[in-house]
């Protein structure tokens, strides 16, 4: 079931890619969008937070940060597909990418922890957890050890549940706070996952 779905996901990924690509889009025109839409994001948690005693706006807000969220986590999934596709991947490229997505969770969580709608110590653990977890992938790949899909919280799934989480923090307004603790051990355990794997391939070495 989850193959089949990840099969359509991903043709529907590379026919939109088409048309991005038909409309004279380059990969790093798309992932200028992924951050923009980002930062909108972020920007949209804290209006979200600010405008908590006003119930409508709230909820307007809240479902907006929603909205631009998805659109930035598409737009990720967009430009590598893009740069596959059409043979466009240049190492710049990746490097931007991957330097932008950085810049994208960081200001989420800041988002996040200016809205109040975390605690600021479990949010800067989500944060330091989220950015290590990329970073030891990073640093891990450099000395030629293959890190993806190494972890039980990648980027993906990072993305998943504080959208699903946004969603139920319409009515359930600690959803986004549990959902940033279960970030906070689930990030940092990863680390601790890359960090075993690693060990385990550099000591074979």
């Amino acid at each position: 079931m989850l193959t089949k779905l990840k099969t359509t996901v991903e043709a529907w990924i590379r026919y939109e890619a088409s048309i991005a690509h038909k409309a004279g889009f380059k990969p790093n025109h798309i992932s200028l969008l992924s951050l923009t839409f980002g930062l909108a994001s972020s920007f949209a948690y804290w209006l979200a937070g600010s405008s908590m005693p006003n119930l409508d706006f709230y909820r307007i807000y809240l479902i907006s940060a929603f909205l631009l969220l998805l659109l930035s986590g598409f737009c990720d999934a967009l430009d590598g597909a893009l740069a596959r596709l059409y043979g466009e991947i240049t190492t710049m490229g990746g490097f931007l990418d991957s330097l932008l997505d950085r810049y994208v969770e960081a200001t989420l969580f800041c988002g996040l922890m200016l809205s109040g709608l975390c605690d600021t110590f479990w949010g800067l653990l989500a944060l330091v957890g989220s950015l290590l977890t990329s970073y030891a992938r990073a640093r891990s790949e450099a000395a030629d050890v293959y890190m993806e899909k190494v972890g039980i919280f990648e980027r993906a799934e990072r993305l998943l549940l504080i959208l699903v989480a946004t969603l139920l923090n319409i009515f359930w307004f600690e959803a986004l706070r549990y959902s940033v603790i279960i970030l906070a051990f689930a990030t940092n355990f990863t680390v601790l996952q890359r960090l075993y794997h690693f060990s385990k391939i550099a000591t074979k070495r």
